[in-house]
């Protein structure tokens, strides 16, 4: 346990930092003034405004910022000049977020996001070049004998193309939908001879399904093929598939295809890391490209709080040609912020009803 909280402390903290990291270079690159740099929330555990202080009362040259670790290892953030609605008379004007241009803004909070796509793309590459590739094509490489699908006809070199109607691209595709239908007849399009045909397939349930080790009966190949090109193409490949996975999800949220019971918030994400630590280090590598995927397209969402919803300020600020008050600005980012602390208590609620 006390291992999984390592990984999960760890994990967390490497993709907010990478986050904040994004903000706070970009920030710097463009001289906003940045009060505070910090990794976790609550109280402050260490910093540098003591020896920031004391450097000034010595009439010394001082970094602007101040760096803080706090004790709750969830989150961060970095504090720009400019954000509030309250102008601050110490910072120079032209160092003020609202100071600088709409598409230098819009820079400063993409790659919040942005880097968390970086992260994701290195991560992938890495563990390819390390361990190896996998294919995450839909063909079937085998049909397991007296399943369900050998019995509606599936046979191997068969590629699954479409679920219930719904595009498979990869396998992570494959594996969600497949996930999603695991308890009722699902329609199969899948091309053989380069011609389409539909099957439809009743998986196993319950003590059947837990006698034969699957629902449906489809086994992947587990090979994983190593070299540089092959590890490129992976990370780019895995990157789309887990990107199209958010956005299918997503999509599946609000037509009802996927309760907001199955979210999961903190304690979900440490079950995660506690199953997948156990599985070695190819699984930790993927889980991190995983998380950070879902953290910067989360974050793109034009939702009050999120740097999405700040980009969307942005935006209307360039329509309209004058910038939305700061007051109105700040005030619905605060609704904002309110209801993501109730969708986060609503979502650790049901983590841990699960774990019980």
């Amino acid at each position: 346990m006390i291992l999984s909280i390592i990984y999960f402390i760890l994990i967390l903290g490497l993709i907010v930092l990478v986050h904040e990291f994004g903000h706070f270079i970009f920030a710097k690159l463009f001289k906003i003034h940045v009060y505070e740099f910090s990794i976790g929330m609550g109280p402050v555990v260490l910093s540098t405004k003591k020896r920031r202080e004391k450097k000034i009362k010595e009439h010394k040259k001082v970094s602007e910022t101040i760096y803080c670790v706090r004790a709750i290892p969830i989150g961060g953030f970095v504090s720009l000049a400019g954000e509030g609605s309250e102008e601050d008379k110490t910072v120079k004007k032209e160092n003020l977020m609202q100071s600088k241009p709409v598409w230098q803004r819009f820079l400063v909070m993409f790659f919040g996001a942005g880097n968390n796509f970086i992260l994701a793309l290195l991560v992938l590459f890495l563990a390819g070049l390390i361990f190896g590739n996998p294919n995450i094509s839909t063909v079937i490489p085998k049909v397991i004998e007296n399943s369900p699908m050998e019995k509606a006809g599936v046979k191997e070199g068969d590629k699954i193309i479409a679920i219930q109607g719904k595009t498979t691209k990869t396998l992570d595709d494959v594996q969600l939908y497949l996930t999603l239908n695991s308890t009722k007849e699902t329609e199969f399009t899948i091309l053989r001879d380069n011609k389409k045909q539909t099957i439809k397939v009743t998986p196993l349930t319950g003590k059947e399904k837990e006698e034969a080790g699957y629902s449906f009966g489809i086994q992947y190949n587990n090979k994983l093929e190593k070299g540089f090109v092959k590890s490129l193409n992976f990370a780019g490949q895995k990157f789309y598939s887990i990107a199209r996975q958010v956005f299918i999800t997503m999509k599946e949220l609000v037509t009802g295809g996927v309760s907001p019971k199955e979210l999961s918030g903190p304690v979900g994400i440490y079950t995660a890391v506690d199953t997948t630590r156990e599985n070695g280090w190819y699984s930790v590598l993927i889980l991190i490209a995983l998380l950070s995927v879902n953290v910067g397209i989360l974050n793109l969402i034009p939702f009050p709080a999120f740097d999405g919803g700040r980009i969307l300020f942005l935006i209307i600020e360039k329509l309209r040609g004058k910038p939305v008050k700061a007051e109105t600005e700040n005030l619905i980012h605060n609704i904002g912020f309110f209801l993501l602390l109730a969708l986060l208590v609503y979502v650790t609620f049901n983590d841990i009803l699960r774990l019980f």
